[in-house]
């Protein structure tokens, strides 16, 4: 679980980059990365939750 804690802040550290260059400059590059970075997160705090779920079952 700690692993995937840690991708998800990996991600989220990644996102809020691109997030501010898209917002302060225009990039609209980064723009579609923040996109496509914020798909991912999703999909990994479902993970989260599932094994968070699980782990509490225990």
């Amino acid at each position: 679980m700690n692993e995937l804690i840690q991708k998800i802040q990996e991600a989220f550290d990644a996102f809020a980059k691109d997030a501010k260059l898209q917002e302060e400059n225009g990039n609209k590059a980064a723009g579609t990365r923040a996109r496509k970075t914020s798909l991912s997160i999703e999909k990994m705090m479902k993970e989260f939750r599932k094994t968070s779920l699980e782990a509490s079952k225990k």
